[in-house]
């Protein structure tokens, strides 16, 4: 998700941007008359044949709970998934490793380096380490590089992630197949260790003149083929308030090429919301940090709250909104979580803030942005910036944390492992270190946070300087 507000005018709040699913009855048996035993049997091997089976009754496809019924008390990460390597099968080059499918020096996009110590396969670069060995990174395209992943979710405490899906994934029947593998995997892998999953779809990619109607297709094939949210009541899909929770992100932005009020937005909540069959959802849209406001980072037409009312949930996306390099930010931030709960109390709107551990982009800017941004642009301070946002969501009383990202090294906000030894002296590209913390540092700062979250332990503000785990 990449937000192209200038980073330093978007921490300032008085900034303005130039653009801105009828279950079976016998009621109708005449009362006294007792039902042949035949029948009941019958009704007995039915109604047994739909619980197995996971499936709603009246003919929503869904299975009526999951062991994930709520995102209140648990934090969550958004997971990128798209990071492919030279070799893995993708035929694409290195996707979000690098520019124009080549990683090397000149056309790295990646400010930190994935710890791959503990991965079954992974893919020589044409970077050096310092023993001049070849440095590796894995690929999120295999099954194995996901299962880890989800392993160190279940290890470390994390409830689980959004799977991101950008729209250009739900365009044609091929892209969507193809966008089907790694969700696959992860579905696999959530189930295998217990975390929770949940489909986001990321607008990222709609242009103008073109509607959301193929994320209904898309969606619909998840429910029938994958059978995403059918899977019984022990199935990992996310649910809030008893509902499978859809998250569609990218609404109210103004550098977006697309008029929200041209997407048909409302259609595609009403069918999420409302179909007999695919709906029943609940709804998560991802909007800007300043939506309240309609300013900003945001875009200033009223309609954005029309359609956050039909809503159940709501994140603002505060990458890049708050920094560790300003004084009182976790206050601000505090006061602004604060102020949005009020909002969305009012409206009847679940609300989830938005923590992440630090922000990044010196490589990837010097192909999409002008190379106008600096190395290490938000420090993360050894864990203290992040685990001061997590600490005042929680204490702002936050119910529910969204963290950006678990996998995301293009703009540095990744919580998995990262090495502190990179490659380095291979200009034009730099990279960042780990800061002398261990490369799971991140990982366990985000399991603690839902401790807290959840009432299991006391906050202790100054948990991140815990290096020994």
């Amino acid at each position: 998700m990449k937000i192209l507000t200038n980073p330093v005018s978007a921490f300032i709040p008085e900034f303005r941007p130039s653009l801105t699913r009828r279950e079976p009855s016998i009621s109708n048996f005449k009362a006294g008359k007792e039902l042949p035993v035949v029948l009941l049997f019958i009704l007995a091997v039915a109604t047994n044949a739909v619980a197995q089976s996971g499936v709603g009754t009246g003919g929503s496809k869904h299975s009526p709970t999951s062991r994930f019924a709520s995102y209140e008390g648990r934090i969550l990460c958004g997971y990128q998934g798209w990071f492919r390597a030279a070799g893995d099968g993708s035929d694409g080059g290195w996707g979000h490793y690098g520019s124009r499918g080549r990683f090397d020096p000149d056309h790295c996009t990646i400010d930190i380096w994935p710890d791959v110590s503990e991965y079954e396969t992974t893919y020589a670069t044409d970077f050096k380490l310092e023993d001049g060995t070849p440095a590796r990174v894995f690929s999120s395209r295999d099954a194995s590089t996901v299962d880890v992943h989800f392993r160190w979710m279940k290890q470390y405490g994390i409830d689980g992630v959004f799977m991101q899906r950008f729209f250009g994934v739900t365009r044609s029947p091929r892209s969507r197949r193809e966008g089907r593998i790694i969700l696959g995997n992860a579905l696999r892998s959530s189930q295998k260790h217990g975390r929770a999953i949940s489909v986001m779809y990321d607008l990222s990619g709609l242009k103008p003149g073109e509607d959301c109607s193929s994320v209904i297709d898309d969606w619909k094939e998840l429910v029938d083929e994958m059978k995403l949210t059918s899977q019984g009541e022990d199935q990992t899909y996310l649910y809030h308030r008893g509902k499978p929770l859809v998250a569609i992100w990218g609404i109210g932005f103004p550098d977006r090429p697309y008029d929200l009020r041209e997407i048909g937005i409302e259609k595609l909540l009403d069918f999420l919301k409302k179909d007999p069959e695919y709906g029943g959802c609940s709804v998560m849209l991802g909007v800007p940090t300043y939506f309240r406001d309609l300013e900003t980072d945001c875009v200033g037409d009223p309609y954005l709250h029309e359609v956050i009312e039909q809503a159940d949930v709501i994140m603002p996306w505060m990458v890049q909104r708050f920094t560790s390099l300003l004084h009182n930010e976790l206050e601000r931030y505090g006061n602004h979580i604060q102020a949005d709960l009020s909002w969305c109390k009012q409206r009847g709107v679940d609300y989830v803030p938005c923590a992440y551990p630090g922000f990044s982009w010196f490589n990837l800017s010097r192909h999409e942005f002008d190379g106008r941004h600096p190395l290490d642009q938000n420090p993360r301070q050894k864990g203290a910036f992040y685990w001061g946002l997590l600490s005042t969501a929680i204490q702002s009383g936050a119910p529910m944390i969204y963290v950006a990202m678990f996998d995301e090294v293009d703009e540095a906000t990744a919580i998995f492992k990262c090495t502190d030894h990179p490659p380095q002296n291979q200009p034009p590209s730099r990279f960042l270190t780990n800061e002398g913390v261990p490369s799971d540092h991140y990982l366990w700062l985000t399991g603690k946070a839902a401790e807290v979250l959840r009432g299991e332990r006391e906050l202790d503000k100054n948990l991140y300087q815990e290096t020994e785990h």
